[in-house]
């Protein structure tokens, strides 16, 4: 018997914390696929996946119940484009992994060992209902940044979801700086690399990468056959209408590209030829200002245009407190809808709001078949929350990554609870815990 017991015992303790069935009934369920909220929905999660979501969904027997009446049920945020988990202070260089300046390497370059999972930012994110981010290199000396990850928030030490997920350049004005101070200049840069690229994928043993005076390091050239050839997405970061031509020009060159463009606040007046080309974006939502010269016709209906003319565009967090606020998608997405109030501006509907801070960004990566939305089969990425998800006054109450409860405390949380009733003691308020 004792036997037993114990087989039972390891047996229980087996079974990930993600196997139990859970069912969210009675809330406004949001899919995140562009489709409206269901009234009086259910959620059901087992085995840390989606296993069914909508109206009139039967509740297996045996699963944990929660009543979700008067709340909304809706998949966790994708940040579209951060830099979370890299930076904990950016003055701080020891803390900072997003750029290798003083590297001979750039395509090459994988952030996954850069990733902290107690980087600050990544709870404050997970408690405002971010449950995972789209994580990219900076440049340093040359146009590529290197490779990036898709990463989730959930409170553990293995964040990384997909490593080496896409490559990451800039062009426009960044990349002309990078390559020496001109467009010409990086789009020669662009196009000398992937051609290397291809020659090393034809014979990497006679490849002369190896020399320090290489054009492009053996190991870059690696990197970039899985772009060339179309395994791995190339996210572009480009602002100007001119310059994203010139981006959709690059992909007759290289047919296999798999093209997604980064900021794009010109987008709009190129947006039925970024549709026709089937590139996605991965857009800054509000820009609407003239900022620098690629951004002269930036607006806050750019998004709204560019999902009118059929592009598949997400927001993205470039140059905004990319490593810290990837939680502010939420309130961009909710400005979008407003827009749409507005006469003359162009907006979004609600559930194309959530889907460019759900799906959309996980599609443009490929991996909307894994997570951004509650249909089944997706990682059980579940937020109940307070209200809904799009209002600032909202609060994500209880979040599911890959189907394990999260804790929702932060380090500002802690800090709060510390300093609300402070207790007299022998040591001083800062030694005490």
């Amino acid at each position: 018997m004792k036997a037993l017991l114990m087989l039972g015992a390891a047996l229980a303790a087996a079974v990930p914390a993600g196997a139990e069935t859970i069912a969210i009934v009675g809330g406004r369920v949001a899919l995140g696929d562009g489709s409206a909220p269901i009234d009086t929905g259910t959620v059901i999660l087992r085995d840390g996946r989606i296993v069914a979501a909508g109206a009139a969904v039967a509740v297996p027997a045996g699963a944990r119940v929660i009543d979700a009446r008067g709340k909304w049920v809706a998949p966790g945020f994708v940040a579209g484009f951060t830099r979370l988990g890299l930076v904990e202070v950016d003055a701080v260089d020891d803390t900072n992994d997003t750029a290798a300046r003083g590297s001979p390497y750039s395509a090459a370059i994988d952030i996954e060992p850069g990733i902290n999972p107690r980087v600050s930012a990544i709870a404050v994110s997970r408690a405002g209902g971010v449950t995972r981010a789209v994580v990219a290199p900076e440049t340093a000396n040359e146009i590529f940044a290197g490779q990036g990850a898709v990463i989730d928030t959930g409170d553990d030490m293995d964040a990384v979801t997909v490593p080496r997920a896409f490559q990451f350049v800039e062009l426009g004005e960044a990349g002309a700086r990078e390559a020496g101070g001109s467009r010409p200049a990086a789009i020669l840069e662009f196009r000398t690399k992937l051609r290397a690229a291809q020659a090393y994928a034809r014979n990497p043993a006679g490849y002369g990468g190896d020399s320090k005076d290489a054009l492009l390091p053996a190991a870059d050239a690696a990197a970039l056959v899985a772009v060339v050839d179309g395994r791995v997405p190339l996210l572009v970061h480009v602002e100007s209408a001119s310059d994203i031509l010139t981006v959709l020009r690059l992909k007759r060159e290289f047919a296999a590209l798999r093209l997604v463009l980064v900021g794009a606040s010109e987008g709009w007046m190129v947006a039925r030829e970024i549709a026709a080309a089937r590139v996605p974006v991965l857009a800054s939502a509000l820009n609407d200002l003239p900022a620098s010269f690629e951004m002269l016709a930036a607006t806050q209906s750019n998004i709204g245009r560019l999902r009118a003319a059929g592009v598949t565009v997400g927001i993205g967090m470039i140059d905004d407190n990319e490593a810290r606020q990837a939680r502010y998608v939420a309130q961009y997405a909710g400005n979008l809808v407003a827009l749409s109030r507005i006469p003359g501006a162009g907006g979004m509907s609600w559930g194309d709001a959530l889907a460019a801070i759900t799906s959309a960004p996980a599609e443009a990566l490929g991996l909307g078949g894994e997570i951004g939305s509650l249909r089944p089969g997706r990682r059980a990425d579940v937020v109940l929350w307070s209200g809904d998800p799009l209002e600032l006054q909202s609060k994500a109450e209880r979040v599911w990554i890959d189907g394990v409860e999260q804790p929702l405390g932060t380090r500002q949380t802690r800090l709060r609870d510390r300093y609300l009733q402070p207790q007299e003691g022998d040591l001083p308020k800062a030694y005490q815990r």
